[in-house]
């Protein structure tokens, strides 16, 4: 029996609904066997060779694409996440397997040391993690796995036991991470917002001495050409950077790098209304996170949106003022419900005008300013496009009443998917693969775009807010708006 029958011929596992005769069929199951093939028996690999650990956001998108064929395995992606959380709420960034070789990946259990380091912090004992954190998708992804087969999330006590962990962890970015007082949450590492080598991060980087070259060894050269990755002495800099972190104890508040991000906390508000859904799912009420919600919208706009350049822009806390580097970062915010519709037209004009030229001249968002000085459309997030950042992003256009503008680029992502070999970042104008191929969040969200119509019901279902509240006008956008 072939691969692709295997997977079929496992209805408990897999739910299988296209054809695999078709094109649709063939990339579904495709994407499938990415999965499986990345699949350790407790949680999902980004890839075997570069990444041979499980990753904090790429287990919530990945979970995400896989309500739509195993909800429960999605369930026990994110449960294994959580299972290594730390006592003050923190859910770190790389969750390592014993099983893996110390060396095949850098940095290494041995230098977070995070049962050591990090006990004051509340590390558990038992696994050993990385120390910082990634974007706050989880709370989303919850939401969206429960909605793929709710029978199966009830019984197995799914968002009752989910709940507590995801609250403690908007609790710790909310009052351990609002560095600038300004009610939004900091990232304290490149790493931690998820687009490592932005241009955003090369102004309050060059603050930072970085280790000695001698001091680390850099396995990412292995699985990728050198001229694609972070230079040396950037890398030089991250590893400064965790080192210090490391050495306080992982305490926060105390770190040369300090930075608000547009996506990191739009993320945060996104998943503070799917934990209000979750809330009331479970008989409580939502009221109290819909309204924090409501006031990060505000200060993220307060803080960091520049009208006149139509962008969000990351400010630098450390060094004072936006940081004017217009990254797809600026452009996430777009999946939120509560943005006016000034912003909204404008943000969708930035999206398709010269900078990022979606539509136009490129396939994909480009994760940087086509016209900046910076740019390489091979270079790690200086330009390549990655498959996450355009669903998000389609995700805001459909939310907002984009229609047309999101059907298009859910084509360019499905398209550039089945022809990369669903690789983990691509050039933006050719969609030529970058990095590795058969990658997992590139996999995951395939399947979640292949499922659309499903997906735009539970996007309307998120974002279904109070009457009375200033979401109503962006939420109207759905009703009788599902695609046949």
């Amino acid at each position: 029996m072939d691969r692709t029958a295997q997977l079929i011929a496992r209805p408990a596992e897999y739910t299988a609904v296209y054809d695999p005769t078709t094109s649709a069929g063939s990339l579904h199951l495709r994407a499938i066997e990415v999965l499986d093939g990345n699949w350790t028996g407790t949680s999902t690999v980004p890839s075997h060779g570069l990444y041979p650990h499980q990753w904090s956001w790429d287990s919530a998108f990945i979970a995400i694409g896989l309500r739509h064929v195993s909800p429960r395995r999605a369930q026990t992606e994110l449960e294994t996440l959580l299972d290594a959380q730390w006592g003050d709420g923190r859910i770190p960034h790389i969750v390592f397997n014993p099983s893996v070789p110390l060396d095949a990946y850098f940095p290494s259990p041995d230098f977070w040391r995070s049962v050591t380091a990090g006990r004051a912090a509340g590390a558990p004992r038992t696994v050993q993690t990385s120390g910082i954190v990634q974007p706050p998708v989880h709370a989303l992804a919850a939401w969206l796995v429960h909605r793929a087969d709710p029978g199966l999330s009830r019984a197995r006590g799914f968002l009752a036991r989910v709940y507590p962990r995801l609250a403690a962890w908007h609790r710790y970015l909310l009052h351990r991470r609002d560095l600038g007082g300004g009610g939004l949450v900091s990232v304290v590492h490149p790493w931690e917002q998820g687009m490592d080598n932005a241009p955003s991060w090369d102004a309050p980087l060059a603050r930072i001495a970085p280790a000695p070259a001698r001091s680390f060894r850099r396995a990412d050269l292995a699985h990728g050409a050198p001229e694609d990755r972070p230079t040396d002495l950037d890398y030089g800099r991250y590893v400064r950077l965790a080192t210090d972190y490391r050495d306080g104890e992982y305490a926060d508040g105390r770190t040369d790098f300090a930075v608000e991000d547009p996506a990191f906390n739009a993320l945060l508000i996104a998943s503070e209304h799917a934990l209000a859904r979750i809330a009331e799912e479970l008989g409580a009420t939502g009221t109290a996170r819909h309204a924090r919600a409501q006031r990060l919208t505000a200060a993220l706009v307060d803080r960091l949106w520049d009208p006149a350049e139509g962008l969000f822009f990351c400010r630098d806390l450390r060094g004072g003022g936006l940081i004017r580097e217009r990254g797809v970062s600026g452009l996430v915010p777009l999946l939120l419900p509560g943005l006016s519709r000034e912003i909204v037209s404008a943000l969708v004009g930035t999206l398709r005008g010269p900078h990022f030229g979606v539509g136009a001249t490129t396939r994909l968002a480009p994760s940087y300013d086509l016209l900046g000085e910076a740019f390489d459309p091979h270079r790690y997030w200086r330009g390549p496009a990655w498959c996450n950042t355009s669903w998000l992003v389609e995700r805001g256009l459909r939310l907002h009443g984009e229609r047309a503008h999101a059907d298009a680029l859910r084509a360019a992502v499905l398209d550039v998917a089945d022809t990369s070999d669903f690789a983990e970042y691509v050039d933006p104008y050719t969609g030529e693969a970058c990095g590795a191929t058969g990658f997992s969040w590139t996999a995951a969200l395939t399947l979640d775009l292949l499922h659309d119509t499903q997906a735009i019901q539970e996007t309307q279902a998120t974002h279904r807010l109070p009457h009375g509240t200033a979401f109503d006008r962006a939420d109207s956008s759905f009703k009788g708006g599902d695609r046949g």
